[in-house]
């Protein structure tokens, strides 16, 4: 008895595979990947006011661009072209990091440093100029 309840338990597991819809997936580049109307704009808007600063475009005039043929050629960019330089727009910033954070770091790092001498031995650090 229980073999029969076996057999037949199988066979409607195995119809229920079989029936199964297949379904294939895989990961897809982000090149393929449309980018949404809004964020291109935004795009856009970020590059074109990165292109209206007065030192962005006397070098782009210096270099030899009439105002025409950048505005020509940042429409005929595609929309991972156009989301690619926006990003890289997002990372330059003009001067960078002057190194304040790293002087800071240093300086708590040597504060550390004097702390712990202080309650580890005993002595004390004197700093003279």
């Amino acid at each position: 008895m229980a073999t029969r309840t076996l057999i037949y338990y199988l066979i409607a597991v195995m119809f229920i595979i079989g029936i199964a819809p297949r379904v294939d997936a895989a990961f897809l580049p982000s090149e393929t990947i449309g980018i949404p109307a809004a964020q291109r704009d935004a795009d856009i808007q970020k590059i074109q006011a990165v292109l209206e600063m007065k030192l962005v475009r006397q070098r782009l005039l210096d270099l030899g661009f009439s105002p025409e043929e950048i505005a020509s050629r940042v429409s005929e960019m595609t929309d991972a072209q156009i989301h690619s330089f926006a990003q890289k727009l997002d990372d330059l910033r003009v001067g960078k990091d002057s190194g304040l954070g790293i002087v800071i770091a240093v300086l708590v790092i040597i504060l550390l440093v004097i702390l712990i001498i202080n309650l580890t031995t005993g002595k004390k650090v004197v700093v003279t100029q």
